[in-house]
């Protein structure tokens, strides 16, 4: 495999699980839930094989009935939950040394997350990585249907070729995102998806984010 970084100008990162280290905090969250509902509880690396987006296809394989609760209550019973523990999940390792080391060598980034903005904002300051992004751009709603269309949003107010973009992500849906966007893409596997789920993608995969400090 080979990754030539130095031919990109700009790094657009994932947030959660790229950058954040939170998978294991949404299946703790997620089993509290289940738990309530008897419904089986899940391991991490059950986890990653069930994740998906849009969230609530992953929702359904985890045995929630939309028809005794609509997804919409369901999606946002999590999120509150979520969001009372988000300052246990902290900075997956090596991600303050690689996104200093992208700047470092005269690449701009930016964030393109699935999260609800002004907690992806909140976030990102609390953590003290918000300087690093020229852009920090999530969703309107808390239901991870996709970020495509934000994507897309991003490209244009950044003002770069698309060869000069590089998406960084954790999910099958990064890679998605990237190909409709026309941009270049590489996953992390020790985020929300397992290692052979990702290489499904057919993108480069690569253990974590330690291995993008040698590509420089």
């Amino acid at each position: 495999m080979m990754i030539d970084l130095s031919k990109y100008a700009h790094i657009i990162w994932d947030w959660n699980g790229t950058l954040l280290d939170d998978a294991w905090l949404c299946v703790d969250v997620m089993n509290g839930m289940l738990q309530e509902r008897n419904l089986p509880l899940r391991t991490l690396e059950e986890y990653r094989e069930l994740f998906d987006f849009p969230v609530r296809d992953y929702y359904k394989k985890l045995g929630f009935n939309f028809y005794r609760e609509p997804f919409d209550e369901i999606g946002m019973e999590f999120i509150v939950r979520y969001n009372r523990r988000q300052d246990e999940a902290h900075l997956q390792p090596e991600a303050l040394e690689t996104l200093t080391h992208m700047t470092t060598h005269g690449l701009s980034q930016s964030i393109l997350s699935a999260r609800e903005q002004n907690e992806l904002l909140t976030e990102t300051r609390s953590l003290g990585v918000s300087v690093f992004f020229d852009r920090i751009y999530g969703l309107n709603d808390h239901y991870a249907h996709g970020k495509i269309d934000v994507g897309r949003k991003l490209v244009i107010d950044l003002g770069l070729p698309t060869e000069k973009l590089l998406f960084i992500g954790d999910t099958l849906h990064d890679a998605e995102v990237a190909r409709e966007l026309s941009i270049d893409c590489i996953l992390i596997s020790n985020g929300h998806q397992s290692k052979e789920r990702l290489l499904q993608s057919g993108v480069p995969v690569i253990p974590s984010l330690k291995m993008l400090i040698g590509l420089l």
